[in-house]
């Protein structure tokens, strides 16, 4: 009986690890700071979608340091299992981390120009005529912004419709609001183009003064404008679950692009997995890569892409 059940389970196995993916896989090296992963439809595709990642040193599958889901990865596997090629890429400070040499002189606006660059790059690949951009969170903005003029449709997922400055501003006010009039001095002074040392020590992990410059950079664009400047397809998403973006911010961005498409999908959180229960849930589903990719959000994507 044990000699059945194991010839068994290594039949399933073997049947499993030898279906052929749906898609082929390479690794690119863009230029010397971007390295990310191409998935092409073995039927072929002329659509390629470029998937830009959130905030802080996240690699081309969504995770950064103690915190994997592996999100990015299966949203472009998804979307590739639908005929959509995507590429998905390192930020460049991963990169700079995993080489130990940490570029402090990183503005907001190197992101941007990584994105351009890919662009660029899939621009002069013959195999795809339309290029669409998928930012998330973060990457919305800088997605919207290397984008205008290059590519043929935006889609923002989880991104912010105020500038950082007003984001992080209303964060502190519902969290800590003993502390709101020093960040709204505070980013007073770096809009002035000028930095400081004056500034509670709780909001140190905020305006760190080598985090100053970045912030200066990053806020300096109003999402809201931005989007408005794209005279291409734009769809908006975000998730009710969402604990960081709130479905606001997409219907700020929707006011501000009125032929967009706005998409809220229930119970989708930031890291795009479907939450049935509380806070805790959701917060803790950052780290778990077991859980599977919104369905809904895929077949937005899809559908957007393939009108």
């Amino acid at each position: 009986m044990k000699n059945s059940l194991f010839l068994i389970a290594y039949l399933i196995f073997a049947l499993s690890f030898g279906q052929e993916q749906p898609f082929s896989q390479t690794e690119i090296s863009v230029n010397k700071i971007i390295d990310g992963t191409l998935l092409v439809p073995n039927d072929g595709s002329k659509t390629i979608a470029i998937i830009i990642a959130g905030s802080g040193p996240t690699d081309r599958d969504g995770n950064q340091n103690f915190m994997k889901s592996n999100n990015l990865k299966k949203l472009a596997e998804s979307l590739t299992k639908n005929g959509i090629a995507t590429f998905r890429y390192d930020k460049r400070t991963v990169k700079q981390i995993r080489s130990g040499r940490i570029d402090p002189n990183t503005m907001f606006d190197d992101f941007v120009q990584d994105a351009s660059d890919i662009i660029d790059y899939f621009k002069n690949d013959k195999r795809f005529d339309k290029i669409y951009i998928i930012g998330h969170s973060k990457g919305s903005l800088v997605g919207m912004l290397a984008a205008k003029n290059k590519a043929d449709g935006f889609v923002s997922i989880a991104g912010a419709g105020q500038p950082i400055d007003e984001v992080i501003t209303e964060q502190v006010t519902k969290t800590a609001p003993m502390f709101t009039e020093d960040t709204k001095r505070v980013f007073g002074i770096l809009k002035e183009g000028n930095t400081t040392d004056d500034f509670p020590p709780a909001l140190g992990s905020l305006f760190n003064k080598q985090i100053q410059p970045f912030m200066m950079s990053w806020m300096k664009y109003n999402p809201q404008v931005e989007i408005a400047k794209l005279e291409i397809p734009i769809l908006i998403i975000n998730g009710t679950k969402d604990l960081q973006v709130s479905v606001a911010e997409a219907e700020l961005l929707s006011k501000a692009a009125p032929k967009s498409e706005l998409k809220i999908i229930e119970k989708m959180n930031h890291v795009l997995f479907t939450i049935e229960g509380d806070d805790l849930e959701n917060s803790k589903s950052y780290n778990e890569a077991f859980r599977p990719i919104n369905d809904e959000l895929i077949r937005a994507i899809v559908s957007f892409i393939k009108k």
